[in-house]
């Protein structure tokens, strides 16, 4: 696995890197995906499930509040157990709430379920970064890496609104959140299978609650 995993002499990565890199930024890509994709789908989501302003602005920031407030403990989480675990876990969990949410029979469950996926997305940012670093340790690797990681970001915010109008038009809003299950599946086989664990702190403690304190 090893062998596979080197950059070539004349700089170019063997395929099994550039596959993992790939792996991992899909998971990335859903994570931002998912801040923007449900805003322009929010009338369709009124109109099957009901429910005022305040309910339909929850559905958005239920995600985003549990993401922020999950993030920091979960890249101590990854550092304690391994990168690949918590990635893989948090993986997991983001395809089951995605399956979920698009079963949703009411406004309020939901909401509930777009917290579930914020503490998924949480998981995945920081335990997808230490792979990426832990995948490329020659500096100048890692910082293309890094690079093509983090260009991710201006995609996913540009695709958000145009995918999720897109889906909500033709197909419904639920399939908004059905496209997370085949990227998910995508992602978690690959980085499973090429994917190296990161060294795990198992002494460090978690400060649960420090994070919340300004």
């Amino acid at each position: 696995m090893e062998k596979a995993m080197n950059i070539k002499s004349d700089g170019r990565w063997k395929p099994a890197k550039a596959l993992l890199l790939l792996g991992l930024s899909i998971g990335y890509f859903m994570v931002l995906l998912d801040t923007t994709v449900v805003s322009v789908a929010l009338p369709a989501i009124r109109a099957d499930l009901g429910g005022g302003i305040s309910g339909l602005q929850w559905v958005v920031n239920a995600y985003t509040i549990v993401f922020a407030g999950f993030l920091l403990s979960m890249g101590g989480l990854a550092d304690k157990l391994g990168a690949r675990r918590v990635y893989a876990g948090g993986l997991v969990l983001f395809l089951a709430a995605s399956a979920l949410s698009a079963a949703a029979p009411s406004l309020g469950l939901l909401i509930a379920l777009r917290a579930v996926l914020g503490i998924g997305g949480a998981a995945l940012t920081p335990a997808s970064l230490a792979l990426v670093a832990h995948a490329f340790p020659e500096p100048s690797a890692r910082a293309r890496a890094l690079g093509i990681w983090a260009a991710v970001t201006g995609i996913a915010m540009a695709a958000g609104p145009v995918a999720g109008g897109l889906l909500a038009d033709s197909l419904g809003w639920r399939s908004i959140f059905l496209l997370n299950v085949p990227l998910a599946v995508i992602s978690l086989a690959i980085v499973l299978r090429l994917g190296a664990e990161t060294a795990r702190k198992r002494r460090q403690p978690l400060d649960w609650t420090g994070q919340w304190r300004l």
